[in-house]
């Protein structure tokens, strides 16, 4: 990102536009650029769907519906959204709370 900065990247520019550098490259070659582009390396486990998790999770704390995350991702069904890319195995303080609640009162009986 430095060396397209030097070269007059833009942040509105696409990060892998097509051969000619006027618009956006085709779908189907961006993964291959995006595999290039990542090496090897300490970041070869990020994949294109890592974003958009990140992306899920980011919207999921800012406390919006997952409907309107489904929107934004593009899924027919909020369900998809949350079944796929919501953190599961998180646990809700409240349920903790009222768990260890009930099971004080009934080691005191």
């Amino acid at each position: 990102m430095k060396e397209r900065a030097e070269d007059g990247y833009e942040p509105d520019d696409p990060l892998f536009p097509n051969n000619r550098g006027t618009g956006f490259r085709d779908p189907s070659n961006v993964l291959n650029a995006f595999r290039a582009a990542r090496g090897t390396g300490d970041l070869s486990w990020v994949t294109s769907h890592t974003f958009r998790k990140t992306m899920a999770t980011f919207l999921d704390d800012a406390g919006f519906t997952p409907r309107m995350m489904a929107d934004q991702l593009g899924h027919e069904r909020p369900s998809m959204t949350q079944d796929v890319y919501l953190a599961r195995n998180t646990v809700n303080p409240r349920i903790a709370a009222a768990l260890e609640d009930g099971y004080a009162t009934q080691i005191e009986k």
